[in-house]
């Protein structure tokens, strides 16, 4: 394994002070995070349904097609529901 021929000491008590943050990146991060948090906010309330509509299904409808000798053929079926039929003469 390969070994760096110099290394970075560890910071300890000599090491001098961070410089102080700018009043403006102080103001600029203030701005930043509420506008995050509106941001944040605002997706909440888009996510929630409509008053007075049904939810939207979680899944995806599933959709059969029959083609079995006792079916009509071409028989389109939505979540167990007849929607009709493909217009198919010889399957």
């Amino acid at each position: 394994m390969h070994r760096p021929a110099f290394s970075t000491p560890a910071p300890g008590p000599w090491a001098p002070a961070p410089a102080p943050v700018p009043a403006l990146r102080r103001v600029a991060a203030r701005v930043l995070r509420r506008a995050g948090a509106w941001m944040r906010h605002s997706a909440h309330a888009l996510a929630r349904p409509l008053p007075g509509r049904p939810p939207l299904p979680q899944t995806l409808p599933q959709v059969e097609f029959h083609a079995e000798a006792g079916a009509p053929e071409g028989a389109l079926y939505v979540d167990g529901q007849f929607v009709g039929c493909l217009g198919v003469t010889r399957l």
